[in-house]
């Protein structure tokens, strides 16, 4: 550890979700003009990635009426104010400079799918949050959990 992580520890973002190169994202970025700050989104494909630490810089690629802007943005900017992830794309280099030559259907990134351990991950996490969303629900509105039986639900498929 550098004297300087201590330092730079204190500028670090926490709230950046994890993404990559070949990841299309929303950068949106605060905009000062005029004395007045708004908000403005730049969406594209992230086509590098590089740098550590407070230093990390990301690029992000689009086509805007024929012509491909690329912007560079520092990670732990404060002029990020958010981040989203769109599509999370499946490349199989770090940089994707190759982009810049190409146009149309050949420009395109495959959509990387998410694998059976990530998935089941994802399910059990989300299944434990519900049920103790549901609970908390229902302590909020006063009511008690009540137990029903497997059979109940059978007879009522049977029924119609």
């Amino acid at each position: 550890m550098n004297k300087t992580d201590l330092v730079d520890k204190q500028y670090l973002r926490s709230d950046i979700p994890p993404f990559r190169p070949g990841d299309t994202v929303k950068v949106h970025v605060r905009v000062v003009e005029a004395g007045r700050e708004r908000v403005q989104v730049f969406q594209g494909v992230v086509i590098r990635r590089q740098g550590g630490g407070l230093q990390e810089t990301f690029t992000v690629r689009k086509v805007s009426f024929g012509v491909g802007v690329e912007r560079t943005f520092p990670v732990h900017s404060p002029s990020i104010a958010r981040l989203e992830v769109g599509t999370r794309g499946k490349v199989r280099r770090a940089k994707l400079y190759y982009l810049r030559e190409l146009r149309g259907k050949k420009a395109r990134i495959r959509e990387r799918r998410v694998g059976p351990e990530e998935l089941a991950a994802a399910q059990s996490t989300s299944a434990e949050g519900a049920t103790e969303l549901q609970g908390a629900v229902d302590e909020a509105a006063g009511m008690e959990p009540v137990e029903v039986p497997e059979t109940a639900g059978v007879e009522a498929e049977s029924q119609g």
